[in-house]
């Protein structure tokens, strides 16, 4: 049986990154917001506040290359913070990043909104070649929509759970 990739993505994908959503809720959930921008000592690595700041730049793009920029809401700001190659500082005063409540809104509805439109894609548009990057290892715009709503969600969790280790507060699952 051949499975389209619309079916896949309302399927599989869509479906999938919405658990990640939750296990993200559950490695966030006692974090204090004061220490949600704050970098373990002698330990360069990113923080929360970092990592969802990030991930909740990603779902637009997503929205962009699926042929829904009307559901898309960039923030130019936030994207020169949280874009690929922005250095992580460690914000004692709370004066760089948004708080914790403010990115996990972000977040969240970003996301939601973009799994909602992926579910709802067609063939042709998760088919077209991806122009966006890493085209040799993504090279339609699902398999690369597939990375950014799903794979790059869970990574960045996995760090977030280190940073939990590193910080004292231990597992969260």
């Amino acid at each position: 049986m051949t499975t389209t990739a619309a079916r896949f993505a309302a399927d599989a994908v869509a479906p999938a990154a919405r658990m990640g959503l939750g296990v993200f809720d559950q490695v966030i959930a006692d974090i204090p917001a004061a220490k949600f921008a704050r970098k373990p000592e002698g330990v360069d690595t990113n923080h929360p506040a970092w990592i969802l700041g990030h991930l909740a730049i990603y779902p637009d793009m997503v929205l962009e290359m699926i042929g829904r920029p009307e559901l898309a809401d960039p923030d130019e700001r936030l994207t020169k913070l949280f874009e690929q190659g922005a250095e992580c500082q460690d914000d004692a005063d709370g004066s760089i990043y948004p708080t914790k409540d403010a990115l996990t809104a972000r977040f969240t509805s970003r996301m939601n909104t973009a799994l909602s439109a992926l579910a709802e894609a067609d063939d042709e548009t998760l088919s077209k070649p991806n122009t966006a990057f890493a085209s040799e290892h993504m090279p339609t715009v699902g398999a690369l929509a597939n990375f950014l709503v799903g794979h790059h969600v869970m990574l960045h969790a996995g760090q977030i759970s280190a940073w939990r280790r590193a910080m004292g507060m231990g597992p969260c699952m």
